[in-house]
């Protein structure tokens, strides 16, 4: 019986076109302008940042879709976790105004997970997946969201009680 053909992973890191473009792409996002007269770099990401929520949210998909392209190119699964935790810091810490902006400047999370998919790579480790691991950490974040959102429902009820039966003062 014929086995089903595997697609192959290239032995190096630059021989494939698709992480060569996640490379550039992080780039893009967190080094690719130069600070004149200074050997300090930026890319797009903490200019976005300065846009409230939709600027954190785009580097945020930016950098999912990177990873997501990683982990179909042969990221195991301990890798991923490394790459989202990096993700993860980047996201929550620059949300917060002022701070967040300051810490998008200095953090280049794409960067740092291409550096470790490269270094995963230079171990010849590049054949994993990561992909039941990503499945179990959106099932987390699902059930994370709707603990959240009853949470809040259950607040907002709580409150709408509370006024309606508080006597309403007139003068």
């Amino acid at each position: 019986m014929p086995q089903p053909k595997r697609p192959t992973v290239p032995a190096t890191f630059d021989a494939n076109d698709r992480l060569r473009w996640v490379e550039q792409m992080a780039r893009l996002m967190d080094s690719h302008f130069r600070l004149p007269g200074t050997r300090f770099r930026f890319g797009l990401d903490p200019l976005l940042g300065l846009l409230p929520v939709v600027g954190d949210l785009t580097s945020l998909a930016v950098s999912g879709a990177l990873v997501m392209t990683m982990m179909r190119h042969g990221a195991s699964g301990a890798v991923v976790v490394r790459m989202a935790i990096n993700i993860l810091l980047d996201a929550v810490i620059g949300s917060i105004p002022l701070l967040g902006n300051l810490f998008d400047f200095a953090f280049k999370a794409n960067n740092r997970n291409v550096a470790l998919l490269r270094r995963h790579y230079a171990e010849g480790k590049h054949q994993g997946s990561g992909k039941g691991l990503v499945l179990l950490l959106l099932l987390f974040l699902l059930v994370v969201f709707g603990l959240v959102a009853w949470g809040g429902i259950a607040l907002a009820r709580w409150l709408w009680n509370y006024f309606e039966a508080a006597p309403v003062l007139s003068t």
